[in-house]
């Protein structure tokens, strides 16, 4: 099944996602947030329009769209796509949101799945939920399936832990029984596009891979891979008052998300099932 595809976001994500449906079959067009992206992505062939999330896009951007995925992290005030551009959605038969992991909270380490309650405790997850809920009840409203995607931390060409050694950034951090759960941009794209010719009415899915694992084990193959020396290990007490405020939140969380629900209802074959495929294809520019 093809149709008109609508992006709000054609990001790091969102494009990626935009090319996969595209080479499928799908009519496929979306926004941005400048006019100078807008041309750029233009010459690669896309219909886009520029939005910067407080004017609301003219009737015809949508062009009767029958699926509209939004990939636009909301602001303190709500998701600007629905506040502005709620009205468009008329026409459409699926709707998507992505969504974090993080709406979860922490969980010691241990796996959260699909069923698991949505518990989150920093400000960003507590918007994200709100979200969630926000495209459900418009949804629901209008008789459509609404999918919502909950992703970990999102990696691939051009921003992995490969940059981070290459900047000599990348840091190994010592947090005892701290893991992060992780995707591969692919991933996400390949997993979005299953669930739009998905005939189950709407459904939440956690799109991660197969192994959380501590970042420290993520920059050590990193290194292996580039021929760079390891760093130490820094003891998180030590490392912790050196770190912003948004990267010492996410050592506050501890889970390890399941992944069965988009291999079981969606057909999901991950082609970078762990971070070692991820990052080996990435070294090797596949």
């Amino acid at each position: 099944m093809t149709g008109r595809l609508f992006i709000f976001g054609l990001g790091y994500c969102g494009l990626e996602i935009a090319k996969l449906a595209r080479m499928a079959g799908w009519n496929v067009a979306g926004t941005c947030r400048t006019r100078e992206k807008a041309d750029e992505l233009g010459r690669l062939g896309f219909e886009v329009h520029p939005f910067d999330g407080t004017t609301a896009l003219p009737a015809k951007a949508l062009g009767n769209a029958s699926h509209v995925l939004c990939t636009i992290a909301p602001g303190t005030t709500g998701d600007p796509a629905l506040k502005t551009s709620a009205r468009l959605l008329r026409d459409a038969r699926w709707l998507g949101y992505l969504s974090t992991t993080g709406v979860y909270g922490d969980h010691g380490g241990g796996w959260v799945d699909e069923e698991t309650p949505a518990r989150p405790a920093q400000p960003r997850s507590i918007e994200r939920l709100a979200t969630e809920g926000a495209w459900q009840a418009i949804g629901a409203e209008l008789g459509f399936a609404v999918d919502i995607f909950r992703l970990p931390g999102i990696y691939g060409p051009g921003r992995s832990t490969l940059d981070q050694v290459n900047a000599g950034t990348a840091r190994r951090i010592d947090k005892p029984g701290q893991v992060f759960s992780r995707i591969h941009v692919e991933d996400v794209a390949g997993t979005v596009l299953l669930a739009l010719g998905n005939a189950r009415p709407g459904a939440v899915y956690n799109v991660a891979d197969d192994l959380p694992a501590a970042t420290g084990e993520v920059v050590a193959y990193a290194c292996e891979l580039l021929g760079k020396p390891v760093p130490p290990a820094v003891p998180w007490d030590e490392a912790a008052p050196t770190m912003s405020a948004m990267a010492r939140s996410f050592y506050a969380e501890n889970r390890r998300v399941k992944n069965d629900r988009i291999k079981s209802e969606l057909g999901v074959t991950l082609r970078y099932p762990t971070y070692k495929e991820g990052l080996l294809a990435i070294a090797r520019g596949a």
